[in-house]
């Protein structure tokens, strides 16, 4: 049965749940699967580096005590991501590392690297995918390899392999979507009454909104995920910084409840359209919607994205935009899908 080694860059709750899966269901993923998956790298901040080209001991990786590094079981107690991604033996780079959403860094180095050392590349990070898709996927292509990133729009929802796979030739026209959990969630608690300022803290409290929301309530994590989509679904050739941006900050409990009153809620939507001419035209900004709106009734954190399609009209998807096993899964239908390009080859 074929084996794909991984290298972790990162080991944060994405990546830290993907080898829980690999150390606890390696058996349940291979038969489901038709390979197996081995972790023989890790690099985190924290941990430091684990290097074992006949897979790392994922039990003992994962149960370090308070204070202890990789260096307590053979590895070091530092991080050199570079020399790590070029040189470890492994087939797949797994990306799961913060990113700065002004340049998509260090997620976007740590790609490049990889892909230059002819390792396939699966990643959560947005950064990549939207600040360098078109340079990245022509490295890939130049060392045969893969550069994939589900999980880098709505998690584990399948919104980019959806477009590539079963709606195919649709005719893809434009989208337009809820991609961002936490705003989503603040608007809905301002809608039962609370301030914004009391609905970013409840929301905090919750685990959707990190200590700083910015990103989130700002727009610049749609904007991330607009420009991801236009180029995908779309065909555009945009960067991050091409997509107008208008966060929730401005939006006020008078707006609310006006909106309320009229059966319509106020969303943060992300969207481009496709003209006749090849022209995209994207934007991120809260949009009053009336109730009939597809979107409109998308609540909580939960995420949604609506393709405007020529033959198929309008289609709707939902899912959990976020969630450490949810965006665990992302990684693994990744990693499917670079065991079907080598089947392909």
């Amino acid at each position: 049965m074929k084996n794909y080694d991984l290298a972790l860059i990162g080991l944060g709750n994405v990546n830290r749940t993907l080898a829980s899966l690999i150390r606890d269901e390696s058996a349940s993923l291979a038969e489901q699967l038709g390979f197996t998956i081995r972790v023989t790298a890790i690099t985190d901040l924290r941990w430091g580096t684990l290097v074992d080209a006949g897979g790392i001991d994922l039990a003992q990786a994962l149960d370090l005590a308070p204070g202890e590094t990789f260096a307590s079981l053979g590895g070091v107690d530092t991080c050199d991501n570079e020399t790590l991604i070029r040189t470890c033996p492994a087939d797949i780079v797994v990306e799961a590392t913060f990113t700065n959403p002004l340049n998509g860094e260090p997620a976007l180095s740590h790609v490049r690297w990889a892909l230059e050392s002819g390792k396939s590349v699966c990643t959560t990070n947005k950064g990549p995918a939207a600040f360098a898709a078109d340079e990245l996927k022509a490295l890939a292509t130049k060392n045969n390899v893969r550069f994939e990133y589900e999980g880098a729009v709505m998690s584990g929802t399948p919104v980019l392999r959806l477009a590539s796979g079963p709606l195919k030739g649709v005719g893809m026209r434009g989208f337009s979507g809820i991609l961002n959990g936490t705003s989503n969630y603040i608007l809905g608690r301002m809608e039962a009454g609370l301030r914004q300022d009391e609905a970013i803290k409840e929301a905090q409290q919750y685990g959707y909104a990190e200590a700083d929301p910015t990103a989130d309530i700002g727009g610049s994590d749609v904007r991330l995920k607009v420009t991801v989509l236009a180029n995908d679904l779309l065909g555009a050739h945009l960067h991050a910084p091409d997509v107008p941006t208008e966060g929730i900050t401005g939006i006020t409990q008078e707006m609310i409840d006006q909106a309320v009153q009229q059966g319509a809620h106020w969303k943060l939507i992300g969207q481009g359209t496709k003209a006749a001419d090849g022209t995209v035209t994207v934007s991120v900004a809260p949009q009053m919607l009336d109730s009939s709106h597809p979107l409109a009734g998308i609540s909580g954190a939960t995420n949604a994205l609506l393709f405007d399609t020529r033959f198929l009209g309008q289609v709707t998807i939902s899912g959990p935009g976020a969630g450490r096993i949810e965006t665990a899964y992302a990684l693994l239908s990744d990693i499917v899908a670079i065991d079907a390009f080598h089947h392909q080859r």
